[in-house]
């Protein structure tokens, strides 16, 4: 049975129009960026979650609050959240509590969307590895629902800052049935997120990245 996270994801009535939709409720929805040891830059995109907020609200009726919370991964006030975010470039480590807690918020209703800033992708696989030994990230296909939200991505997650020539994939872990966890990978979408001036992306290029990442929590919020 799904479990709800604090007070403010307890209440929620969640009402789908047939564009996919959230409606907006009175109180403000809590989302977060996770917190992690292994000296990777965690708290890389600051800007990213306020604005990724502040487009949900205002194009998906959301009232979700806008400021940058910060949990860490072993906290039980990770069961405050019903989505959160981890980012990166570099190291990543989870200890064995951490990877139990996030084990437990994830198969109780959670919602994890890591996205690799670059040079995370070897070290999530790792730890994910020790949340969900049995289960292998799986690339989702382009019908996916999560491409088909609010907004339409008939080819997948857009590719929004080029690295390296890779094409940008999505990857999810799924437990029983139910995506958990979702990988945004060589896409950096949260660079996409953040306020034009820190990238200088072009406001298409930034639509985009906002666009996929409404889609992302839509789906976190409406899939019971």
């Amino acid at each position: 049975m799904k479990l709800f996270f604090g007070l403010a994801f307890t209440l929620l009535i969640i009402q789908t129009s047939v564009l996919g939709q959230v409606s907006r409720n009175s109180f403000s929805l809590k989302i977060a960026k996770i917190k992690y040891e292994g000296g990777g830059d965690w708290y890389a995109n600051k800007t990213a979650l306020p604005n990724l907020a502040d487009f949900c609200n205002d194009q998906l009726g959301t009232n979700i609050d806008v400021d940058d919370d910060i949990v860490e991964v072993g906290s039980p006030e990770l069961f405050n959240y019903s989505y959160v975010y981890l980012t990166g470039h570099g190291n990543i480590v989870f200890s064995d509590s951490d990877a139990d807690n996030l084990r437990q918020y994830l198969t109780n209703g959670g919602f994890l969307h890591v996205d690799d800033n670059y040079g995370l992708d070897k070290f999530i696989r790792l730890e994910m590895k020790k949340v969900f030994p049995e289960l292998d990230f799986v690339e989702l296909p382009f019908d996916h629902p999560i491409y088909h939200q609010a907004y339409k991505f008939p080819n997948g997650i857009p590719k929004i800052h080029e690295h390296d020539g890779k094409p940008a994939q999505g990857f999810g872990l799924i437990y029983e049935g139910r995506l958990v966890c979702y990988y945004s990978y060589e896409s950096d979408l949260g660079n996409g997120w953040e306020d034009q001036s820190i990238h200088n992306d072009p406001d298409e290029v930034r639509l985009k990245a906002l666009k996929m990442g409404a889609n992302i929590i839509s789906f976190a919020l409406t899939d019971f």
